[in-house]
């Protein structure tokens, strides 16, 4: 990677962006994900790099890009082992998040003490972050180095494990499986930038391991990023009890995550179901429908995502089309039909579907339903 030039440094130090349209007013992107019941729910990037190892911004840039896209708490991880511009800024390794907290709370963010431990494949990278003392981790045997983080109480996670791979096949290394067999490896990176891993995806799920998902950001996220590439940033969903650094770490132990890449959720069934469940909502009291007479039924979703629906052929009462989206902050309009053999009278109806972009499992979507209040009239 190019060094920055003394002056560019400068402009970011000082000034945090270039004052181009896209930065010019400094305001936030909400992302009105709904909280689960008892839960609180954190937008959380904990993965980025600024100029103390190979990024390309100040630190205190890192906070005022993830207040402008709406997360909740951040971690700049910079490599341990890996700094090209050390001729230009200090290797002091509490200095990033010396510089970064300040302005990060200034902003409400919830600010947590990382770094990257940067090995050859294997073992590959590692994230920990919750530490207390990143120096100590500067030793030569890389389980010296995890075991350090874990005995500071640090949430360790494998970062990228396919990036070495041809066709991004992961491989699970000897030394992850020592080191999860120490209970030394807490998470894995399913989504690292714009990449999905539908292997480590589905290790998470077999070993119990939490799901994470991260940019990886060296440059401006905003050459990444944002409303001129038409996506949002990749974060993990945390299903905290408090907005907390603590209760932020008990959740992510206890695995209460989500990973937001482009218009995808990935988890655990038992966050996505409530996620979705949580953001839609019919706006319909009750659908009444005369024999084989068209009923529109108006459904809100309130995510910041699209859900992509495709229903399940003669499973319900109702005929409805074989797909449907329900775009993000707007009211779709499904159309459903009557079907003449069906007795009169009022009840829920569940419509069994399956929503495409919520990955319960590896590629596959969420199976869920629709539930709706319908009377059945007798056809005149």
């Amino acid at each position: 990677m190019r060094h920055l030039i003394p002056a560019t440094l400068l402009a970011l130090a000082l000034g945090g962006f270039p004052q181009t349209a896209s930065t010019a007013q400094r305001v936030r992107s909400e992302l009105p994900f709904p909280d689960l019941p008892g839960l609180i729910t954190l937008r959380c990037d904990l993965h980025m790099h600024t100029v103390f190892s190979d990024g390309k911004v100040w630190p205190t840039v890192r906070a005022e890009e993830a207040w402008r896209d709406g997360l909740d708490a951040i971690a700049v991880t910079d490599h341990i082992e890996y700094q090209p511009f050390k001729a230009d800024v200090t290797t002091n390794d509490a200095r990033p998040y010396d510089l970064v907290r300040p302005h990060a709370e200034s902003l409400g963010l919830l600010t947590i003490r990382g770094a990257e431990i940067t090995r050859g494949e294997p073992p590959g990278h590692w994230n920990a972050i919750f530490l207390k003392n990143v120096a100590a981790l500067r030793q030569n045997d890389h389980r010296d180095v995890v075991r350090t983080a874990f005995e500071q109480g640090g949430f360790i996670f494998w970062n990228h494990p396919g990036w070495q791979q041809p066709n991004w096949q992961s491989v699970w290394y000897a030394e992850q499986q020592e080191v999860f067999e120490r209970g030394w490896l807490h998470g894995i990176e399913v989504v690292n930038g714009s990449t999905y891993d539908p292997i480590a995806h589905q290790w998470c799920l077999d070993k119990k391991l939490t799901m994470m998902g991260n940019s990886d950001i060296h440059d401006p996220i905003d050459m990444a990023y944002g409303p001129v590439h038409g996506t949002v940033r990749p974060m993990t969903l945390v299903f905290a009890t408090a907005r907390t650094p603590d209760a932020l770490r008990q959740a992510l132990f206890d695995r209460r995550t989500a990973v937001l890449s482009e218009n995808r959720l990935i988890g655990e069934a038992k966050y996505l179901e409530p996620l979705f469940q949580q953001s839609i909502a019919i706006l319909n009291p009750v659908i009444r429908i005369k024999g084989r007479n068209s009923v529109l039924v108006q459904v809100r979703n309130t995510a910041p995502i699209d859900y992509e629906l495709v229903f399940a052929p003669k499973s319900s009462d109702l005929g409805l089309p074989g797909r449907a989206t329900l775009a993000a902050g707007k009211v779709a309009l499904i159309q459903v039909r009557g079907l003449s053999d069906r007795a009169s009278g009022r009840r829920v109806v569940a419509v069994p579907c399956q929503v495409t972009n919520l990955f319960a499992a590896p590629n596959a979507g969420l199976s869920t339903a629709l539930r709706l209040e319908v009377e059945f009239q007798p056809a005149s």
